[in-house]
């Protein structure tokens, strides 16, 4: 079930998630802004969802004997700053103000690293199925109360992972409808003013 019902950030936490800390992480550079969103997507094992191994994974504790494609992952070491699950259950892995290692190589507007300035989401999900409605209503609800933390992360901000790491990365892939994610959004952030 979905735990954003009342969702607020404080000291880079959202104090609704589930935390897991994640050792996948550092500080940003000296005085970095933090200024973009991406979205992404996964599943573990692919296309199997409600696993746990997510989890697992973003703290170092996949079993490789698990499953064959988890062999090829295991020495990977990455993180996103929240996940939220297929029913909304959003869990965090770092602080919104810690460097989460989730965009890889990668550049917005010219200025590469995204990392360094960026927040991570990862939706449980593939590129060709559906996203479910809980999981907009989580996505719509921590986005709104993340631009409201970081004012400089604004609706043109807001990017997929494909859009920052084209040539490597399709996620969160066709299924993700922006329309309607960036519509609601927009709704939800004229509320608050």
């Amino acid at each position: 079930m979905s735990n954003v019902s009342k969702v607020v950030v404080e000291g880079g936490y959202l104090t609704s998630a589930i935390r897991c800390p994640s050792p996948n992480t550092n500080q940003r550079p000296p005085n970095q802004s933090i200024s973009l969103l991406v979205i992404h997507n996964i599943s573990l094992p692919p296309g199997k969802f409600g696993t746990g191994c997510v989890q697992k994974f973003f703290t170092n504790q996949l079993d490789p004997s698990q499953d064959p494609y988890f062999e090829t992952i295991a020495d990977l070491k990455v993180s996103a700053h929240l996940f939220i699950e297929r029913n909304g259950t959003v869990t965090q892995f770092a602080s919104f103000d810690a460097r989460a290692w989730h965009a890889g190589v990668s550049s917005f507007n010219g200025v590469a690293n995204c990392n360094d300035y960026s927040i991570g989401i990862e939706l449980e999900g593939c590129d060709n199925i559906a996203y479910t409605d809980a999981q907009y209503e989580a996505l719509v609800a921590v986005s709104d109360q993340i631009m409201r933390a970081y004012p400089h992360i604004t609706l043109d901000r807001i990017v997929g992972h494909n859009h920052i790491a084209p040539d490597r990365k399709t996620d969160p892939g066709e299924a993700f409808d922006w329309s309607r994610y960036r519509a609601s959004l927009q709704a939800a952030t004229s509320r608050s003013l």
